[in-house]
């Protein structure tokens, strides 16, 4: 038998494994106890839409199973002014060391100490179960920090915080969005997926040619054709512009003339531009509060001769140029307050009275385009309050405004008429396949579809 010198190393290796293998498992229960207080680093994942509305809406997959919790509850919260981000996580009712490392797991991502009021985010939080004192539990956090980007934070089995950013797809799609009048234009729009954008391009677009104040009732149809980006959840990121507008049987197709600005012009179904020399109303959504002709004046208290016509609108409401011009007077004049007075073509002038201000750049001399802000509303000179008086001129005669025959626009012909067909059958087909036909009297009241161009159409 062999004996056993100490002056000798002993060859076991068991005790030296051991000793290893417990000092390895200490460094990791203290990095475990110490990493929250570490940036956490983020863990990218392209994801549809299914598993995006999955990890943000049903209190982050796999995390729900917390003994002694109830099933967490979305709660929103926004920051408040002046508030710290680990203060508003507290608002949603969890204990204070989860709001410590929930923060602490978002500095490896974002700026957790400038947090601006009004940031949104989403708190998955679980009560305890009735008969359990103490605090709710948070189980995740949903931010979204971009268009198409959001950031969860969720809890894991073993009570740890993972870190995700998540990145929807972007998809180019054509958007045909057609129903009826229920309140304002703009609403009736927006109720079917009109973004302000596409809106007011629209009520620009008909300003010419409708008052959407006398002109529309409810049940009138109405149909916009225009491209958009949108994320695999259905969020719009970003809006083209209109490539078909009707409103009341009125159809507006756009087409590009390749013109001096570049941008596409609009067309009615026989390629007749639709752009009327001046537009009808020159102050979007305002009422008419007198008419051209003789009338009792509200200040001076006598009869004379009314020149022109009166919006009703709040101060500060933009006035537009009724067509295009250069701008031929900027001054004070009398009764008239701030005036404004613009030169169109064929000896037509059109003026405006009582504007509160010019807009920037509007001086005698400047050219200006139909539709270009160049004034606000006001109640400047001889007036009981805030409106436009609006005037036409022909050949230096004041002319009823209302019913004035004004010059038409220009009609394609030869190659680009062939080229305005070809797209406008296009655009027909698409409102064929939403549904969105007008002339159909099968056609549902509200008819949205989105039609993705490498997909081809489809209804939701």
């Amino acid at each position: 038998m062999q004996e056993f010198d100490p002056r000798r190393p002993t060859l076991r290796l068991a005790p030296r494994i051991f000793t290893a293998v417990a000092g390895l498992a200490a460094l990791g229960l203290g990095w475990k106890l110490t990493a929250p207080d570490t940036p956490v680093p983020v863990v990218r994942a392209p994801l549809d839409a299914v598993a995006m509305a999955a990890l943000q809406h049903a209190a982050f997959a796999g995390a729900e199973a917390q003994p002694g919790f109830d099933r967490p509850q979305s709660i929103p919260v926004k920051v408040r002014p002046g508030e710290t981000l680990e203060s508003a996580v507290l608002r949603a009712g969890v204990a204070p060391n989860d709001a410590r490392q929930v923060v602490a797991t978002l500095q490896g991502a974002i700026d957790t100490v400038n947090i601006k009021a009004g940031m949104a985010f989403e708190a998955a939080v679980a009560e305890r179960r009735a008969g359990r004192g103490g605090p709710a539990r948070l189980i995740g956090l949903s931010m979204r920090t971009g268009p198409s980007s959001t950031l969860t934070v969720s809890r894991t089995f073993d009570g740890a915080m993972k870190l995700r950013e998540l990145e929807e797809k972007v998809t180019d799609e054509t958007k045909v969005a057609c129903g009826e009048m229920n309140g304002s234009f703009y609403e009736s729009v927006a109720n079917v997926g009109g973004t302000p954008a596409v809106i007011s391009q629209a009520a620009q677009l008909f300003s010419h040619k409708i008052d959407f104040s006398r002109d529309i009732h409810e049940g009138d149809r109405f149909c916009l054709v225009f491209d958009r980006k949108v994320t695999e959840s259905g969020r719009t990121v970003e809006v083209g512009d209109l490539e078909y507008a009707e409103v009341k049987g009125q159809k507006f197709y756009a087409f590009d003339r390749d013109g001096p600005d570049g941008k596409p012009q609009f067309f009615d179904e026989l390629g007749k531009n639709i752009k009327g020399f001046l537009l009808r109303t020159p102050v979007d959504g305002a009422r008419i509060t007198s008419t051209f002709g003789m009338r009792k004046h509200p200040v001076l208290g006598y009869t004379r001769g009314h020149k022109g016509v009166d919006f009703g609108a709040g101060t500060g409401t933009p006035i537009l140029a009724a067509g295009d011009g250069v701008v031929l007077e900027a001054r004070r004049w009398s009764g008239y307050g701030n005036w404004l007075r613009i030169r169109h073509s064929g000896q037509w002038d059109t003026g405006y009275g009582h504007i509160s201000r010019y807009a920037k750049g509007i001086r005698p001399g400047v050219h200006v385009r139909q539709g270009q802000v160049v004034a606000y509303v006001g109640s400047t000179g001889l007036a009981t309050g805030p409106h436009l008086h609006y005037e036409v001129w022909l050949n230096g005669q004041r002319i009823n405004p209302i019913g004035a025959k004004v010059p038409q626009g220009t009609i394609l012909a030869g190659g680009e008429l062939s080229r305005f067909k070809a797209q406008r059958a296009h655009i027909d087909t698409l409102l064929a396949q939403a549904g969105g036909e007008a002339d159909d009297p099968s056609a549902p009241k509200v008819a949205l579809a989105s039609l993705d161009r490498s997909k081809g159409p489809q209804l939701r």
